[in-house]
């Protein structure tokens, strides 16, 4: 079973995610802050990162930043799941090494083709 960290400050969306997660058989832990998944990710190793963009402390962009420059956690993907939806936000991204970016409203299948 993969093990997937969604970081998201939304009750509602983190919720919504878990679910869809945990109907297809995946492990999921959860962070609600840039600077939590931080540590999360050093204690529960997960094989996926779903991350929101807009969070409080530390934004997802940022946070996908650190992952990079950390050699134990460069290599675990990243796909932002926001509701950013600019060609900017896009662009930047794909620059950081992002595996995927979902916008909101997104769809259990949208989110389940991406893994």
């Amino acid at each position: 079973m993969k093990k997937i960290l969604i970081v998201e400050d939304s009750p509602v969306d983190s919720k919504n995610l878990q679910r869809i997660l945990l109907d297809a058989g995946y492990g999921v832990s959860m962070a609600f802050t840039g600077l939590e998944a931080l540590e999360k990710v050093k204690t529960d190793k997960p094989d996926l990162i779903l991350m929101d963009v807009n969070m409080p402390d530390l934004d997802g962009f940022a946070t996908a930043r650190k992952l990079s420059q950390s050699p134990d956690t460069k290599v675990i993907p990243v796909v932002f799941v926001t509701s950013k939806d600019q060609k900017v936000d896009r662009v930047f991204a794909q620059m950081l090494g992002a595996k995927g970016y979902v916008t909101k409203p997104y769809s259990a299948e949208q989110i389940l083709a991406l893994l």
